[in-house]
């Protein structure tokens, strides 16, 4: 029995150990033409503003992009930064849920243009697009349940942010706008890709194509946001996100990692790997604490 034991241990670390590697493995490497050591030396050179995470002892983080006066553009060092909160955020055991917010009651502008313009060459183009994909697909991949918090604007690279996270809350008078085409561009940290699978192919088409201004109520009817919040200011809309938020995330932090584990092979995964995915993210959950009070307190026969 002990070496049962011992060998089904070995196995759920084994299952825990590949669900991490998966969800960490970067899009792109050396292969595709991606230098992340040489792009990273190149934002760095690109300061101002800043990227900012509290951990709250109820298990909700709160990542903050701090550039209010260029309405929170991503300078170079916010990118890296990004990517380090993302890191860290990876390895929080006791997190459940993650608010991602801008300061100055607007939420993101997409990136710095003086950064844009001095990286303007299409080897150093692409290596920020395969970067910023790399960090959004891992913020996607967190075992969190998000929520971008939309105050203001959400532009361009801004409105690629919201649509990384699981869900979007937005406030009276907010817009998320997909403005890419008047840059002569399209969406390059992912967000043309994800807002597919968010409102479907046509209403994606029509919202890039159209660079439409899309606010809460529009929002709204395409699945495009959750919630129109009513409070006016920066407090009482942040607590408004965390009761929203309260309501995914009541539970132990292992239960709720685990289901959006689940949700996310589901999503990404061909249905033979989702299914073993799910297999394992179930094995390192059953006989657990939470498991086991629940046997114990038997509530689907009360």
């Amino acid at each position: 029995m002990k070496m049962a034991a011992c060998l089904w241990k070995k196995l759920l670390q084994t299952a825990k150990e590949r669900i991490i590697q998966q969800r960490r493995a970067s899009l792109y490497d050396c292969a595709h033409g991606y230098r992340e050591e040489l792009i990273k030396k190149k934002l760095q050179q690109f300061a101002g503003g800043s990227i900012s995470l509290s951990k709250e002892e109820n298990g909700i983080g709160i990542l903050t992009l701090n550039n209010p006066k260029l309405m929170n553009a991503f300078t170079g060092t916010m990118m890296l930064e990004l990517q380090e909160r993302v890191t860290e955020l990876e390895s929080w055991k006791d997190g459940k849920g993650l608010i991602v917010c801008g300061a100055g009651n607007t939420f993101c502008s997409g990136s710095d243009l003086n950064a844009v313009k001095a990286m303007s060459n299409s080897e150093d183009g692409m290596n920020i697009c395969m970067f910023m994909q790399n960090t959004l697909t891992r913020l996607m991949r967190l075992p969190l349940i998000s929520v971008a918090l939309v105050q203001g604007k959400a532009l361009g690279g801004g409105a690629e942010l919201t649509t990384a996270c699981d869900f979007r809350l937005m406030t009276p008078g907010s817009e998320i706008r997909f403005i890419h085409k008047q840059m002569g561009l399209v969406p390059g940290w992912g967000g043309a890709t994800r807002l597919v699978q968010i409102v479907g192919s046509g209403a994606a088409l029509q919202l890039l194509s159209g660079a439409v201004k899309v606010d809460p109520e529009r929002a709204l009817h395409l699945g495009l946001s959750e919630k129109t919040l009513v409070s006016s200011d920066e407090t009482g809309l942040l607590e408004e996100a965390r009761a929203w938020l309260s309501l995914c995330t009541e539970g132990p932090a292992s239960v709720i990692q685990a289901v959006k584990k689940v949700v996310t092979a589901g999503k990404e995964l061909p249905l033979e790997a989702a299914l073993r995915t799910e297999k394992d993210v179930f094995g390192t959950v059953w006989g657990g604490p939470a498991n086991l009070q629940a046997l114990v307190q038997r509530p689907k026969h009360k």
